[in-house]
């Protein structure tokens, strides 16, 4: 059975979301399907045409009355293209493919899928993400957060597909090739002999850098050769915050312990060379991709007990887990893998494929009319 898909979101700019709806295209494609993507545009699009999938741009994500303008003529795409499933993956193009969904006869519908990726303010905007026929929830954590805010939402057309790495990309016990290895060390010389701790996330208040200063201080004063690797840049809005740690290190006299490395395209092998990874987000996490990554390459990481990072470590590295904002937990854990490294288990349920696999197999079973 083929399938035409059409998939709704903001923009394909970087992020998470954008990722994960060119992983699905690709799938699609693969598999001889037909995939349609509907967005503003944005530097993805490119590579998702090259992977044979179509983009159609319509700006269904600007938050403006008049993008509701947008609700017919999707109407209209949909029918033109003979659509079978429309899987809306953000709130605002939500709220238009389901307006134009449900105005549609009801032979003519294609089945709605829409994907909680986040858990959003919760209120009438949001609500939306919950009206697909299937709401794929991508943890545990999210399929809670759905039903505890959104108590009326049918929990049986709820389904939990875990967004997942490729092992390919992130394989186990991955080494950076001689020339990375040449220029890193080049580049970063004060880091030779150090045990390198790296936080990967982006510059915001709730990721958890302030945490990160002070384990790391609190490690230097513990006699450990320790250096943390900050790896992610600041939004343009968040620039103040930005210098406000940058003047923290200096004032602590941690410029020779903590790199500030901005934003990165090579952080699988800076992970990799990694002694452990640390997830310190102050909310829980949809999610917790950083570390899945680090843990699909074996090294070690500890993370804060909540969220989607907490369903991965317990999956695989449960000694990994301590207490949210308890820093003296993360500095005596951290003393004890430093002592005795443990080691990862090379299995990773969390695959790329295994998502992928799971979406496709939902499409086609609600396109035969089967619930999940």
């Amino acid at each position: 059975m083929q399938l035409t898909v059409m998939q709704t979101l903001p923009a394909l700019n970087v992020g998470g979301v954008e990722r994960g709806t060119l992983e699905v295209a690709e799938e699609l494609v693969k598999r001889g399907h037909r995939c349609i993507v509907v967005s503003a545009g944005g530097a993805l699009v490119k590579e998702l045409q090259d992977m044979g999938s179509e983009h159609i741009t319509l700006s269904i994500g600007k938050k403006s009355p008049l993008t509701l303008r947008h609700i017919p003529k999707l109407r209209q795409l949909i029918k033109q293209h003979g659509v079978n499933v429309l899987h809306a993956r953000s709130r605002l193009p939500g709220w238009i493919s389901y307006l134009a969904w449900r105005g549609m006869q009801h032979r003519q519908r294609p089945r709605f899928v829409t994907s909680v990726h986040g858990p959003y303010t919760v209120g009438p905007y949001s609500k939306v993400m919950t009206y697909g026929e299937c709401v794929i929830a991508i943890s545990d954590f999210i399929h809670n957060y759905i039903l505890t805010n959104y108590p009326q939402t049918n929990p049986d057309k709820i389904t939990v597909i875990p967004r997942g790495v490729s092992n390919e990309k992130y394989p186990y016990g991955y080494q950076p090739d001689g020339e990375w290895l040449a220029q890193w060390q080049q580049q970063q010389p004060q880091l030779r002999g150090k045990f390198l701790i790296t936080l990967a996330a982006r510059i915001t208040r709730w990721k958890g850098q302030e945490d990160f200063i002070l384990i790391i201080d609190a490690l230097k004063s513990a006699g450990i050769n320790v250096h943390g690797l900050i790896v992610g840049g600041p939004p343009p809005n968040r620039q103040t915050f930005y210098q406000e740690l940058k003047n923290k290190v200096s004032a602590m006299e941690l410029d020779n312990h903590i790199s500030f490395l901005g934003h990165r395209n090579d952080i699988r092998e800076i992970v990799s060379i990694s002694g452990l990874l640390l997830s310190l987000a102050k909310e829980p996490e949809a999610f917790g991709r950083t570390a899945l990554e680090a843990l699909s390459l074996g090294i070690p990481v500890i993370a804060y007990d909540h969220g989607g990072a907490a369903e991965i470590l317990r999956a695989i590295l449960p000694a990994g887990l301590i207490a949210p904002h308890d820093i003296s937990a993360a500095i005596n854990l951290i003393s004890r893998f430093h002592h005795h490294m443990p080691v990862v288990p090379d299995q990773n349920p969390f695959t790329l494929q295994r998502m992928l696999d799971r979406t496709l197999d939902l499409y086609e079973m609600m396109v035969a009319g089967d619930q999940p």
